[in-house]
This record gives C-alpha cells, sequence and structure tokens, in this order.
C-alpha cells in the first residue's frame, strides 16, 4: 500500500487520475452489463442538451471565433508561448500534420463525402436536389469544419500552451484559471476542472474512434465482403487500438509525429487521385465560388437558430450542435496536444497557423471529395451515390470514378488505411494527453499510463458503439450523445479560459521584470508555499 501510495503521489495527481479512473471503469461496466439501459438514458439527455441549451452552444462557439479573431489583431499577438528567447521544437509542416491529424483525422475521412450529399438531399432550407441545394450543402459543411472548430481548440491550447511555457505552471486546464481564483487552481476547484476535461477528452475521442470502426468496417465490407456488425467494430476497434498503443509508447517524436506525417501524405495521395480522376474543372471552380459563399455568409449561418421551423430546430440538433459539443469536448485533448508542440511560437503564428491553414485544408478536402459526389448527382443523377450511407459513401464515391476495377480495388484499401492511421493517430496522441490531465501537468508521463488510457479510450469507443446498437439499431446515436453532454460543462470552462487568459495578457503590457514586485504565477505560487 505505501508503494501504491509513493506511485501516485510521484506520477500522478491522484484526487484527478483515481476520480477519473473509476468513474470511467464504472461507465464501461454499466455498458457491459445493461447496454440498452445506458443507450436509453443517453438519448434522453441529448434530447434535452439539444432542446434547453441548443442556444448557449451556438452563441458561445461564435463568440470563441470572434475572441480569437480580436486578439489575432492585438498588441498581445507578438508575445510567446514560452521565454522570449525560445524557438519552436518542430519545423512548420511537422507541426501542421500533428496538429492536423489529430484534431480533424477521423472526421474528414468519414464525413467528406456523406455530409455534403445528406445537405444536398436533405438541405434545412431550399429546394433539395438543386445547384442551390450544392452551394448550401458545402457552405454548411465548410461551416462544421471550419474557423469554428479551430476556435475552439486555439481557446484551450493558447491557455494552456501560454501559462504552463511562460508562467511556468503545470500544463493543465485549471492552470489557466490562475488570473481568477489563484492558489485554488491547486485545490479541488482546480482538480474539478481537470476531471471536466478528462471526461470531454474521452468521449470527444470515443466519437471519433468510433466513427472510424464503423467506416473501416463499411471499407472492408466494399472491398472483402466483411459482415456490418457492432461485434466486427469492437473488433476493428480492439486491433487499431493496438496500433496505437505501439505508437504512443515509442513517444510522440518518434511515435505520433512520424505517424501522422507519414498519414498525411498518404492522405494527399487519396485526394489527389480523386482530384485527378474526378471532375478536375468543376473541383477548381467550386472551391473558389464555395469559399468566396462561405466567407459571404459566415455571420448569417454562425448564428442561425431556426426558432420558427421544427424541421430546422431538428437539423440543428442532428448536425451542429452534435458538431459543437463534440469540437468542444475534443478541445482538452486538441487544446493542451497543440499547447504541447507549439512551444516557441507567438501568439499570432499560433492562432494563424491553427485557425487557418487546418481550415484551407478542410475547405480543399471537402471540394475534392464532396464536391466530385456533388457534380455527380447534379449531371450525372447517380443513384448510388444518392442512397449511400455515412458509412460507405467514400467507397461508393472511389467505385463511381472512372478506374479499372483493381485501382478501385487499391484505393478503397488506402482509404481504409488512411481512416486507420487517423484512429491510431488520434488514439496515441489522446492517450497521451488523458495522462498529462490526470498526471499534473506533467509532459513526459510514464509508459505504464500512457497504456492505460490508450485502453481505455477504446473501451470507452466500444461500449458507446454497442449502447447505440442496442437501442436504436445506430450505433451513431450514442456517439453524438456522448460529444453533446460532455460538451456542455466544458464549455463554460471555456468561456473562463478567455476571461482569464485576458486578465494575464493584460499584465504583460509592460515588461513583466520591469513591474515593481512583478512575479509570475508560479512564483507566487512558491512564494505561498
Amino acid at each position: 500500500m505505501a508503494n501504491l501510495n509513493s506511485y501516485l503521489k510521484e506520477h500522478t495527481n491522484p484526487p484527478v487520475f483515481l476520480i477519473s479512473a473509476a468513474m470511467v471503469v464504472a461507465f464501461v461496466l454499466w455498458g457491459v452489463l445493461a447496454p440498452g439501459n445506458l443507450g436509453d438514458i443517453a438519448s434522453s439527455m441529448k434530447s434535452g442538451i439539444s432542446t434547453y441549451f441548443g442556444w448557449w452552444y451556438i452563441g458561445s462557439v461564435t463568440g470563441f471565433l470572434v475572441f480569437v479573431i480580436c486578439l489575432l489583431f492585438s498588441p498581445y499577438a507578438r508575445i510567446k508561448i514560452g521565454k522570449d528567447h525560445e524557438e519552436p521544437e518542430w519545423s512548420t509542416w511537422g507541426w501542421f500534420s500533428m496538429l492536423f491529424t489529430a484534431g480533424m483525422g477521423i472526421g474528414l475521412v468519414f464525413y467528406g463525402v456523406a455530409e455534403p450529399i445528406f445537405h444536398f438531399n436533405k438541405p434545412p432550407v431550399g429546394e433539395p436536389g438543386t445547384a442551390e441545394a450544392a452551394v448550401t450543402a458545402m457552405n454548411l459543411t465548410f461551416f462544421h469544419w471550419g474557423l469554428h472548430p479551430w476556435a475552439v481548440y486555439i481557446v484551450v491550447g493558447l491557455s494552456m500552451g501560454y501559462f504552463c511555457f511562460r508562467h511556468d505552471l503545470p500544463l493543465r486546464p485549471a492552470s489557466a484559471f490562475y488570473p481568477l481564483i489563484g492558489e485554488a487552481v491547486y485545490g479541488w476547484l482546480g482538480n474539478l476542472i481537470d476531471i471536466l476535461a478528462v471526461f470531454g477528452t474521452l468521449f470527444g475521442l470515443a466519437t471519433s474512434l468510433g466513427l472510424g470502426a464503423t467506416q473501416i468496417n463499411a471499407g472492408l465490407n466494399s472491398v472483402f465482403g466483411l459482415p456490418i456488425s457492432a461485434s466486427w467494430q469492437v473488433i476493428i476497434i480492439g486491433v487499431v487500438t493496438a496500433v496505437a498503443v505501439t505508437s504512443v509508447m515509442a513517444g510522440l517524436d518518434a511515435g505520433v509525429r512520424r505517424l501522422s506525417v507519414i498519414n498525411m501524405y498518404l492522405a494527399i495521395l487519396l485526394a489527389l487521385v480523386v482530384f485527378v480522376v474526378g471532375p478536375t474543372l468543376f473541383i477548381l471552380k467550386f472551391v473558389i465560388g464555395a469559399t468566396g459563399h462561405y466567407i459571404q455568409h459566415l455571420p448569417e449561418t454562425s448564428l442561425r437558430m431556426f426558432t420558427f421551423s421544427q424541421e430546422g430546430s431538428n437539423w440543428i440538433s442532428t448536425w451542429t450542435l452534435f458538431y459543437w459539443g463534440w469540437w468542444i469536448a475534443w478541445s482538452p485533448f486538441v487544446g493542451m496536444f497543440i499547447a504541447r508542440i507549439s512551444r516557441g511560437r507567438t501568439i499570432r503564428q499560433f492562432i494563424l497557423g491553427c485557425l487557418l491553414a487546418p481550415t484551407g485544408a478542410s475547405i480543399v478536402w471537402f471540394t475534392i471529395f464532396g464536391g466530385s459526389a456533388l457534380d455527380m448527382l447534379l449531371n450525372g443523377g447517380n443513384q448510388l451515390l444518392s442512397e449511400a450511407g455515412t458509412n460507405d459513401a467514400m467507397f461508393v464515391l472511389i467505385e463511381q470514378l472512372s478506374l479499372p476495377s483493381a485501382f478501385v480495388t487499391l484505393f478503397s484499401l488506402l482509404a481504409i488505411v488512411v481512416v486507420a492511421v487517423f484512429f491510431a493517430t488520434s488514439s496515441d496522441s489522446g492517450s497521451l494527453v488523458v495522462d498529462m490531465l490526470t498526471n499534473g501537468g506533467d509532459p513526459h508521463p510514464i509508459w505504464q499510463q500512457r497504456l492505460f488510457w490508450a485502453v481505455t479510450e477504446g473501451g470507452v469507443a466500444a461500449i458507446l458503439l454497442v449502447a447505440g446498437a442496442a437501442t436504436e439499431g445506430d450505433p451513431l446515436k450514442a456517439l453524438q450523445t456522448a460529444s453533446v453532454t460532455s460538451g456542455l460543462p466544458f464549455s463554460i470552462v471555456l468561456a473562463f479560459m478567455c476571461w482569464g487568459l485576458i486578465r494575464q495578457l493584460r499584465s504583460e503590457t509592460i515588461p513583466p521584470r520591469q513591474q515593481s514586485g512583478y512575479k509570475t504565477p508560479a512564483e507566487r505560487h512558491r512564494a505561498a508555499e
């Protein structure tokens, strides 16, 4: 027992680690013993949150984007995430590859074809199946995958990176509250903030891993005829989690960075094939026109609530609120990860890199894949694409390209590999982050805990898939519920993070060491001890 106590004190933040681990294990047992009951309760929670807190999700996420843009053009943008003399640890390309694959990976492949098709067939406003519906479909897709999610990530990543690397506080969400609550960040209130971050991260990751498993299952069905079932999806989660464990055990540089860069090249290869073989001229025209439409209508789209339309409200609940909850739930994971890899960059570099580069890449990706599908629907009336499900839309698109059958199989397999590696990079970087959340902010956690959290993430994803299949027969329902529910409490944490960051940045308008009696937050904490 003495050895256990010593281990916990040395390698963890005991309250955060023990409470988080116990509650996650309890959740897994609940899912194993009563998946139907778990699914029913989850469905009721999603409905209640969408009805009573949808306004908060819409307003807060747009507010985070406005906050980030204002900060970009403020005098504070010259401040470094780190000490003034520090330089970035990784090259711009390696940095971009890691933040992009961690933040968007699986979702881009999963929804790259499926979401534009869905909005084209069932737009929230306007006539379906028309050219106007195609423009609306791409605008809504850009809205869900563009500036808004990365603004959420930036709030968390910038707050944690700034307080950790510039003011020597632990790399944990609670540190961003130091200007607001002072030494209480080291007490129960700080632990509560970190526990909320753990659950948001775990359930946000579980959503992505579940989506990845269902798409891999659909791809294997397309290529090899493997049955589509929750059982096979659980097996797929187990196999890819094992790959993720291998990567995370190798460490951030040897494992996560290398896997991220490799997968970026694979994803680019897949996109180039579709771009060249697909309707190339249409894609080039559409990416310009659709981007202009997205920018022009961004304020209107950002704050639209469909207050007087039940059909529109249902659409908001199924799509926008799910995405906003998903991004917020993911934000502790992605935010801490991009903070960890961004030391030495200025606030302006950080915001520009995280806001514009991934958004631009997402726009190009969705225009290539979604635009190709929309062209086939508008000009060819492709019935197979029109009826494609969310899981298999990518593979149906590949089958419709003008390629020999051998190449169709080859590129379908490439798509499966891209999803699987995105799955692995999300899992390994996620387990690294959850471990840092539960060990008090140590950026170099021990391998035993990384292993524990990597396996736990796979277990939560498998439970959510089984629970969804046991209730409504749709695993995605439970995955959506997990994101919307876990994102709600952390959205409040994000709002206070913005306040705390501004309060601390204001003290930097005078060089800190020239201020009479100035001490960094970490120095004030050490003095209090």
